[in-house]
């Protein structure tokens, strides 16, 4: 394996890792929150759940079809921080901060990717990158528009 198609790798890994704990913390906070402010992020929350599944999938298929395979619970290290759930189960502009930092993450890490795959000469993994990063720009612009709610109030 060539060193960019290790770093391609490397960063599929991650990729995969981040939407696996991304999965974890859209179920649990869109369990956590509470009143009637919150339904609207619970239903938005819920409807990522599969799409970031089916990202981490996407991603490990392309990580076994590189003759590599996805990471495991015992390698996982928890990164997301601001995305944990609120202390406070009211807290709705808490959990869609967080959400922000994980979409600008996986934004700039499918940048990266995308980046990386040009470099090995990967136009199958760039390509991937490419749609998911479509993907997330979404996910992001439809919580920046929850957060403008939220703050005007």
């Amino acid at each position: 394996m060539s060193e960019a198609t290790e770093r391609v790798v490397e960063i599929l890994k991650k990729a995969y890792s981040d939407e696996m704990e991304t999965v974890m913390n859209y179920q649990t906070n869109a369990i956590v929150l509470d009143g009637v402010r919150a339904e609207e992020i619970k239903e938005s929350l819920q409807q990522d759940i599969q799409e970031e599944l089916t990202h981490a999938q996407q991603l490990g298929q392309r990580l076994k079809q590189l003759d590599a395979r996805p990471p495991g619970s015992a390698e996982f290290v928890a990164r997301q921080d601001t995305l944990q759930p609120p202390e406070d189960s009211t807290s709705v502009i808490s959990v869609i901060r967080g959400v922000l930092d994980a979409e600008e993450d996986a934004i700039e890490t499918y940048r990266t990717l995308i980046t990386a795959a040009e470099e090995a000469d990967d136009p199958v993994t760039e390509d991937l990158a490419v749609t998911i990063l479509a993907d997330e720009e979404a996910h992001r612009t439809e919580f920046r528009g929850f957060e403008k709610e939220y703050q005007n109030d």
